[in-house]
């Protein structure tokens, strides 16, 4: 059977182009990458530059402010807990200056029946402990004995506030550490430590016997519990920003 063709379409010559191929009809487009090669690889997208003409460098994120400071004595007489006090809240190993006692500190140094301790603070207790991002406590808890009482002075240098220690049972003890911080003027609270969960005397009784004034702050405490010891030092700092915040209005 005999092929039909169209009589506008001419038939191309053996070997090359079909006539009504797009070639033969319109020609290669311009541009046309040539037969059998891989067309151009289009240009990166747009990407701004700087003044030097490099792409610009991310800034990093500026740094957090370090925490505020505060230095925060702890005080107090001879066996009531200061050291305990400072141990329980540090969160870095505490710098102590512990030495065992001796005959010959007897009659001298006396902790109390109640307490089983066998080493005494010569210099200083240091620990520190985070509040949050914006403030830092640095703990200095002073040596009880009144022959050491020449290094209050030095310790107290800089102090915000004070926290005294108080054995409910030997109240006498503390009498010295309420008078330092009354002549030299530094925010101090009453922390009374509860030996074994229990009180000697209420707290009512405890400020008459001490003769603190209704503005200063008393609290019970448990020396060997972290929470107790951060309730207590957070009354600290709240009678410090009291203080401040007073003389600046000032």
């Amino acid at each position: 059977m005999d092929s039909v063709r169209s009589p506008e379409w001419p038939v191309a010559p053996q070997g090359g182009p079909a006539a009504n191929s797009a070639t033969a009809r319109y020609g290669s487009p311009a541009g046309a990458p040539p037969s059998g090669r891989a067309a151009p690889v289009p240009p990166p997208p747009y990407r701004p530059t700087g003044a030097s003409g490099t792409a610009p460098v991310p800034r990093p994120a500026p740094a957090a402010a370090p925490p505020i400071p505060v230095k925060i004595l702890i005080a107090g007489g001879f066996g009531v807990g200061k050291t305990t006090t400072v141990g329980a809240i540090s969160e870095i190993a505490p710098l102590t200056t512990e030495a065992e006692m001796t005959s010959a500190g007897i009659g001298v140094d006396d902790p109390g029946v109640r307490s089983a301790k066998t080493t005494t603070t010569v210099a200083m207790d240091f620990g520190c402990v985070t509040i949050d991002r914006s403030l830092k406590l640095y703990l200095f808890g002073t040596p009880g004995q009144a022959r050491f009482g020449f290094m209050w002075d030095d310790l107290a240098r800089g102090a915000l506030g004070a926290l005294v220690v108080v054995d409910s049972a030997r109240l006498d003890d503390c009498y010295p550490a309420i008078d330092f911080f009354e002549r030299a003027g530094l925010p101090f609270v009453v922390g009374v430590n509860a030996f074994d969960g229990r009180l000697a005397h209420d707290l009512d009784a405890i400020r008459w016997a001490l003769a603190v004034g209704d503005h200063v702050p008393l609290v019970q405490f448990d020396a060997r519990e972290r929470l107790s010891v951060r309730d207590a030092l957070l009354v600290v700092l709240d009678r410090a920003l009291d203080r401040a915040t007073r003389e600046r209005k000032t």
